[in-house]
Formats: structure tokens, C-alpha cells, sequence
């Protein structure tokens, strides 16, 4: 039986891993070992206790003040151990995070075969998201198996000089575990306060936003907030001491909206599926609200989904604040515009990634050396 390792350490990062973890454990071809970095903690805990899954391996890195040379270092001499005591026959990490690119390196070190899930996202703009986008750019260097979620990112692999046998277009595992966490009858305490107005959803955390753009971000919605009385917006707040002091400073004082602590995925993506429209410098939002119909403004400069700007799904619009609140506004008072949007077909799956990747692995007869081209 070959042996598959998964490894994760945030909470996007599990979001998407974890419905992989359950389909490969289906598999009677692999047995499937798990191994978190705890690059988050609390966050990180939530969404493994929703998909229940519990991890092999727990390299529990975090620590309070965290810089990426921590990160980095901590992960690298933590994660030789299990790699060695284990010598998976391939490695699965995902999208743009430390701990994937850290995890990649380590296999390269130890010549393991690495799959990267989520495979071919660019911006080309090495600081934006920073640190991400020197993280993907640099696992797509090192992985034998590139999973990429859409035929734009296939291509960029291809511009890039991959091999065409390694790439395979699965759609987004975010897609498959979102199917999993919508419910019919979900209820919550702050939609019960959100009532009969509409409702926007709201994250922020993003490095590059940290300072002046965070309130930015924050001044717009404010203003927008208080020029509509039917508008309440509910925003859990990122666990970084940058982000809460300047939603403290800018929003505190603010009755429209709720700041509350992080909030398990499976109560994130019902708030997702019923809110009005998204504000967001995160990534997987961008994949997952366009599913549910709902409108997406990233509050950044720039986007490694731009198949969704290019569907309409997605508005880019920075961080300037005249401009978020020009669209933030342009939303919530023109029908038109709202269900140009709305109505926009999601590029990212159909819910079938999953099984997809799996697929494809169990058909690698030769893993060690090269499987060519398998049909997905």
C-alpha cells in the first residue's frame, strides 16, 4: 500500500485539505497520514474538529508574536522527523501559505515527491500577497504533481515551462467542502440581530493591508454603514493585534456592525451563503461567496483569481477608501449592478476535486519515478 501525507497548518489551508483527507482515506490504494504545522492554532482546531479529522502529527509551531523567520525555521527542523520516519511516497501540501512552501523544501531536501493542491494561482507581483506569491511561485518549482483548479492556472504552469504530463485541472477542493457545511435550517445569534435588514459579510487580515490600507478598509465601510440604516454587517476578526486595534480605532464605536471572534468554518460558510455581499482580502472567499450568488468586493490591489473578476463574480477595488466606498455603495443602491454580479457563473468546480486528485494518484503505478499523463 503506498502511503500519501498531507500536510497543513492554517485555517484556509484545512478548510481545503480536509475533505481530501476523507476522500483519500476511502481509498483502499493509500494509507493516508496527517500532519498539521499549527501555524494557526485556534483557527486551525475549528475546522479540524468540523471535518473531523485528527492529525497524525502535530508540530504545534505556533507562538505569540510570530515573524516568518520563525515560521519558517521552526517548520523546516520539526517537519524532518516525521518525513523521515514516514517517507510518504508523495507529499500533498496546498496553495501559498509557509507552511506549504517550508513543507515542499523539505521534501525537495529528502527527495519526496510533492503534489500541490491549488496549483497555478499568480498575481506575478512578488510582494502582493506577500508572502504568498513568493510561496506558490516557489512550490511550483519543486512539485511532480500540480493540481490546478482552473484552465487559467494550468496555463500559467504551462507559460512557466512545466511539464504538461504533471498538471491536472481538478476545480477547487474548497467547492467540495462547502457542500458539506451549508445547511437549510442553520440559525445563529447574530443573524437573529441581523433580522430583516441585509446583511454584509466581512473579513480582513491580509499582511500587505496591514496599516494605513487596513483603515482605509475600515473608514469606507463606516461610511457606508452609517449612510444606510437597513445595512448591518458582522465581521470575526482575524487574531492579529495589528487588525484588532485598527478596527478598535476606526469601527468600535460603530452599532451597524458586530466585530466577533473567529468563527468555525462551517459557521462561516452559512454566513457566506446568507449575506448580502462580501467585502474581503482574503482568497478562498473569493471562490466560495460566488457560489452562493453573493457578490464579491476584494479589497486589494491585486488578485490571484482573476478568472472570477473575468466572470464578474469579483470586483477588484483596492484600498483606497473613496473607492470601496464608491462600490460598497454602488452595490447596495443599484438592483442592476448587484445581480450583474450576483448572477455571474462561478468558475472555480463543481464539487468533485476531491475525488479527482485521489484519482489520479491511485492510477500513479510508478510514483517513485513518474507516472505520465493520467486522464482526470
Amino acid at each position: 500500500m503506498k502511503k500519501v501525507m498531507l500536510v497543513f497548518g492554517t485555517r484556509p489551508e484545512a478548510i481545503k485539505m480536509c475533505p481530501l483527507v476523507n476522500e483519500f482515506k476511502k481509498s483502499e490504494v493509500f494509507k493516508t497520514i496527517v500532519c498539521v504545522t499549527g501555524q494557526h492554532r485556534q483557527m486551525l482546531d475549528q475546522v479540524l474538529k468540523t471535518f473531523q479529522v485528527v492529525p497524525d502529527y502535530d508540530l504545534s509551531i505556533m507562538k505569540n508574536g510570530q515573524t516568518l523567520f520563525d515560521i519558517t525555521t521552526n517548520i523546516l527542523n520539526s517537519i524532518k522527523e516525521v518525513l523521515e520516519k514516514e517517507k510518504p511516497d508523495v507529499c500533498l501540501v496546498h496553495g501559498d501559505t509557509s507552511t506549504t512552501f517550508v513543507t515542499a523544501l523539505a521534501c525537495f531536501y529528502l527527495q519526496i515527491p510533492v503534489g500541490h493542491v491549488e496549483a497555478g494561482l499568480r498575481t506575478y507581483n512578488i510582494y502582493s500577497p506577500y508572502p504568498e506569491e513568493f510561496n506558490r511561485q516557489a512550490v511550483g518549482i519543486i512539485s511532480k504533481f500540480n493540481f490546478a483548479p482552473t484552465k487559467l492556472s494550468k496555463q500559467h504552469l504551462l507559460n512557466e515551462g512545466k511539464n504538461p504530463d504533471s498538471i491536472y485541472v481538478t476545480g477547487n477542493t474548497v467547492i467540495d467542502a462547502m457542500q458539506h457545511t451549508v445547511v437549510d435550517n442553520y440559525q445563529h445569534p447574530e443573524l437573529d440581530w441581523v433580522g430583516d435588514d441585509r446583511m454584509i459579510f466581512i473579513t480582513a487580515h491580509r499582511r500587505e493591508n496591514l496599516g494605513q490600507p487596513m483603515h482605509n478598509m475600515f473608514r469606507a465601510i463606516r461610511r457606508v454603514l452609517d449612510e444606510h440604516p437597513d445595512v448591518k454587517a458582522i465581521y470575526p476578526i482575524h487574531m492579529n493585534p495589528i487588525v484588532r486595534k485598527a478596527a478598535e480605532e476606526e469601527l468600535s464605536d460603530c452599532k451597524q456592525i458586530h466585530i466577533i471572534e473567529p468563527i468555525e468554518v462551517f459557521d462561516c460558510h452559512n454566513f457566506e451563503a446568507r449575506c448580502f455581499l462580501c467585502l474581503t482580502d482574503s482568497g478562498g472567499i473569493q471562490e466560495e461567496c460566488p457560489s452562493y450568488g453573493k457578490p464579491v468586493l476584494v479589497m486589494r490591489d491585486t488578485t490571484e483569481r482573476p478568472e472570477g473578476v473575468e466572470a464578474g463574480t469579483l470586483k477588484l477595488v483596492g484600498t483606497n477608501e473613496d473607492t470601496i466606498y464608491e462600490w460598497f455603495t454602488r452595490l447596495l443602491d443599484d438592483k442592476e449592478e448587484y445581480n450583474k454580479m450576483a448572477h455571474a457563473a462561478n468558475p472555480y468546480g463543481d464539487g468533485h476535486a476531491c475525488e479527482r486528485i485521489v484519482n489520479i494518484l491511485e492510477k500513479c503505478e510508478l510514483l517513485n519515478q513518474g507516472c505520465g499523463k493520467v486522464e482526470s
